[in-house]
């Protein structure tokens, strides 16, 4: 094998490397920033503003994206099909920070800065996504929404972009 070959054979397995490492730290980060964004629901939609009772969390997701009427069709099932559509996407967004990350760590840009902007296009993109799919979804327009909603995601981003951050470190 020559000199050559083997620098690109050595190059590929650090990018095969490196890039599995930044998944894996991508998942365990969103599963991260799933768990927390729950406890922030938990503590502010919940016990603070009354918006919904704890049950209620995990099968938001439901009806956010089926609606109502699924939701309640679905009776137990749809706390199983809220909570893996909550984590299913909590985790690809994971993976998609921990692949964009370091773009910003060699420029010198802090993980919570990055995480803030982040999540800000997280919740725009979900909830263009939701109002694309389902007429069940709270007012995009009304601030309380806008604001709760930032909020939230800020306690999932947050969490995650400090855990990509170490892992990838």
């Amino acid at each position: 094998m020559s000199t050559y070959a083997a620098n690109d054979l050595a190059r590929s397995d650090a990018v095969s490397s490196d890039r599995g490492l930044a998944i894996r730290a991508g998942l365990m980060g969103g599963l991260l920033g799933g768990v927390i964004i729950w406890i922030y629901e938990a503590i502010v939609w919940v016990g603070v503003q009354h918006l919904m009772p704890l049950a209620g969390i995990p099968r938001n997701a439901t009806g956010l994206v089926f609606g109502k009427g699924v939701q309640d069709s679905l009776g137990a099932i749809a706390y199983v099909v809220g909570t893996g559509i909550h984590f299913v996407f909590a985790l690809a967004w994971g993976v998609v920070f921990a692949l964009i990350w370091p773009y910003f760590r060699r420029r010198g840009y802090e993980a919570t800065l990055v995480a803030l902007f982040f999540a800000v296009m997280l919740w725009i993109v979900m909830h263009v996504a939701i109002a694309v799919v389902s007429s069940n979804h709270p007012d995009y327009l009304d601030p309380m929404v806008i604001i709760g909603g930032f909020m939230s995601h800020f306690f999932y981003a947050v969490p995650l972009a400090l855990y990509v951050k170490h892992r990838l470190g």
